[in-house]
């Protein structure tokens, strides 16, 4: 059984529409899962009202527990911990001593230091994991839990999970919206992909957030495309944008104007390409329906080459 082809869609930053992007792709793709690996902040649900058919609890980081059963109230502990983490609290002549989840990193020094082994050490929940039905097909979703770490761990198990699910189901594609920015849960959501697609838009900003992600997508020698959101507030930027690509590499997909069918189209909780016809819903199938000819094609020229 083949591998299926991995789109995913980043950003520089939150906002350029992104997941309008990436749910009208799961809406012109045939034979595809459709997964949400911004972890910290996903939306995708809003759109595609998925209903669960799975749900699995993500352990993150470990923490440390103290056991007050055990505890001599040596003081070990808050000695040797470098984040301020244990809590100390004296009534009277006694002293307790107590681990505040928030403040552990996790480290497990007082772990290996307490003289009474009273500290347990312990994979904390840090979020769930979903794989749902959808009227676009399967698709798999998480939610990190306030103030939880490893996210990048959460996106690499939700990626994981499509293409098994992909791969279970005879799905060709899985299409991915990654979270934004270049940090670790981006790297989790790129690393390995056949196809990254950039949204930007045309602003200063924009340049300079297009340039770091495509520096990232650089780095681990990803096939990428670029898409220019709401091109028209600022055409000049946007030709720039747009001839300076061929020169990085990059394919340029398409520019999506501005337009009030974006608006309308989130408030009743579709894709843009269920809602309407205007400017906005043709553009993007234009560009929806590049980024499908690019993947499958660099999908091609992979296999040829192995071949």
């Amino acid at each position: 059984m083949s591998k299926p082809v991995e789109i995913v869609v980043i950003s520089g930053k939150g906002g350029t529409g992104k997941t309008v992007l990436t749910s009208s792709l799961a809406y012109l793709a045939d034979d595809k899962i459709t997964a949400d690996c911004d972890v910290d902040a996903p939306d995708m649900h809003i759109l595609l009202h998925p209903e669960i058919a799975k749900e699995e609890v993500f352990h993150g980081m470990k923490a440390a527990r103290i056991d007050s059963s055990k505890c001599t109230g040596c003081g070990k502990c808050a000695e040797v911990c470098r984040f301020g983490a244990v809590d100390v609290r004296t009534s009277g002549e006694e002293t307790s001593f107590s681990i505040d989840p928030l403040g552990c990193e996790g480290c497990g020094v007082c772990v290996w230091m307490c003289p009474a082994e009273a500290i347990a050490f312990e994979g904390a929940i840090g979020g769930k994991w979903f794989i749902s039905e959808t009227r676009f097909g399967k698709f798999v979703h998480a939610q990190l839990e306030p103030a939880q770490e490893n996210s990048g761990k959460l996106v690499s198990l939700v990626r994981s999970e499509a293409r098994k699910l992909a791969e279970r189901e005879g799905a060709g594609t899985v299409i991915i919206d990654g979270p934004p920015g270049i940090g670790c849960p981006v790297i989790a959501s790129i690393a390995g992909v056949d196809l990254a697609v950039v949204v930007t838009e045309p602003t200063v900003s924009g340049i300079h957030d297009l340039d770091r992600v495509l520096g990232l997508v650089d780095h681990f020698g990803l096939k990428a495309g670029v898409v220019i959101n709401k091109y028209d507030l600022n055409e000049e930027i946007a030709t720039e944008i747009e001839e300076h690509l061929p020169g990085r590499g990059v394919t340029f997909l398409g520019r999506i104007p501005f337009g009030e069918e974006v608006k309308a189209a989130i408030t009743a909780g579709e894709a843009v390409l269920e809602y309407g016809n205007g400017p906005v819903s043709s553009a993007v199938r234009v560009v929806g329906e590049n980024i499908l000819r690019l993947a499958a094609d660099t999908r091609q020229a992979g296999n040829e080459s192995k071949g």
